[in-house]
């Protein structure tokens, strides 16, 4: 009879070394085979089992077969029991032995040499894939261990987790105090800062107003001290002039002495109206006057009145008060004659007046000798001061001397 693979339908030569075998090596056989199992479909064996069935490739000479119920076992079954002859107990005991591998495996048997090793390798893809899943069973199995032990700290753990939790929470609350603290003293800082930026825009604001006070103020001072400068200067220019030389200006050069530039006397070939003598008469008076008053000195019985050319000169005795004219008066005769004493008496008043003022002169200077000539009564030096009593060349010449004298006591008093 005509073995066929149960799986590529293909007929089998069956190997001489399993023609004839032993009782005990059957029995050896079925001792290392797996027991069959009728497992449920959940199991994880089954489920490998089935995916090795299904994925387990096909020969490439054909294509796989499913498991008729009349298999080649069977009908060696049949043949055999029909028949009792030495090749039937050859056949009987390999039906033997196929029927029992096909009893103890999922696969039916016999198989020829290329689905044997087609269904070794898929079996050792099994075994590679059972593997991995005990090493991931003994994996997990470490991992529920550890947590076992684990679970064993946890109270500790979890007591210590609670610890770590409440420091963690006081210093949450410290900090949300500290956060409330600064916040506090970030507004009082700001505040501050508020209050700084008012008092510096109102420094700022004090600043700008007394700077524009000092500039106006330095302005003010730099006209001063230009005015000042400007004073100082006409100051040391005054101080360096003599007002009582510009206002009473005494020549001699010619043969008439003149005072202001009015001519003083009259001489013979030189004609000079009254007028112009009265206007002389009038300034003589005025600058001894002003002499008199610069040095404090009040004349004796004398009081003088510089009227320009009609000044006069009283003369005070007991209880009356006579008035002297010191001008010339072109009248009619008669009243002429009698001016002319009066004029005559008031030169001689001004020789005493003269007089008086040149020995308080002399009296009060003590580092000067001054050549003052003599005055006595109506003469100075030999010079009569009256013009009715004689010539007019000799007025003249006492009148020049009067001018003289007064120069001389013009310059004395300004360097006083």
């Amino acid at each position: 009879m005509a073995l066929v693979c149960q799986q590529c339908k293909h007929a089998l030569q069956l190997d001489t070394s399993i023609v004839d075998l032993a009782p005990s090596t059957y029995d050896m056989i079925n001792a290392s085979l797996p027991m069959r199992r009728h497992q449920s479909p959940g199991e994880s064996f089954v489920m490998l089992q089935d995916s090795v069935l299904k994925d387990m490739p096909t020969s490439p000479r054909v294509a796989r077969s499913v498991r008729s119920p009349t298999s080649p076992t069977l009908q060696q079954q049949q043949v055999v029991a029909s028949t009792s002859t030495p090749l039937s107990d050859h056949l009987r005991s390999t039906a033997r032995l196929f029927r029992l591998l096909s009893d103890r495996t999922e696969i039916d048997h016999p198989l020829c040499a290329e689905c044997t090793d087609v269904l070794l390798s898929s079996i050792q893809k099994q075994l590679d894939e059972t593997k991995r899943e005990r090493d991931g069973y003994l994996a997990f199995e470490r991992d529920i261990k550890k947590d076992s032990k684990a679970g064993a700290q946890l109270p500790m753990r979890s007591a210590a987790l609670a610890r770590e939790e409440a420091a963690a929470a006081e210093e949450l609350r410290e900090a949300e105090r500290d956060v409330a603290r600064l916040n506090e003293e970030l507004g009082d800082l700001e505040r501050q800062e508020r209050e700084l930026a008012e008092d510096e825009a109102e420094f700022w604001r004090e600043h700008n107003r007394r700077a524009e006070q000092a500039a106006r103020q330095e302005a003010e001072l730099r006209s001063l001290q230009a005015a000042y400068a400007a004073d100082r200067e006409t100051a040391d220019m005054l101080e360096q002039s003599n007002v009582y030389n510009d206002a009473f200006l005494i020549a001699a050069d010619g043969p008439l002495a003149t005072i202001n530039g009015l001519r003083f006397g009259r001489i013979t070939g030189a004609h000079v109206d009254w007028p112009e003598i009265n206007a002389a008469w009038g300034q003589t008076l005025l600058l001894l006057y002003t002499i008199a008053r610069k040095i404090d000195f009040t004349f004796d019985t004398y009081t003088m009145h510089p009227l320009g050319s009609h000044s006069r000169i009283e003369r005070h005795g007991g209880d009356a008060t006579t008035i002297l004219e010191l001008y010339y008066s072109e009248d009619n005769p008669l009243m002429r004659l009698l001016h002319n004493y009066r004029f005559d008496a008031a030169m001689v008043a001004f020789l005493e007046c003269l007089r008086q003022l040149t020995d308080y002169v002399r009296r009060v200077s003590h580092t000067e000798r001054f050549d003052f000539p003599v005055i006595s009564k109506d003469k100075i030096g030999d010079a009569s001061i009256k013009y009715g009593f004689s010539t007019e060349d000799v007025w003249t010449r006492a009148l020049r001397q009067v001018l003289m004298t007064l120069r001389t006591l013009l310059v004395w008093v300004t360097a006083a």
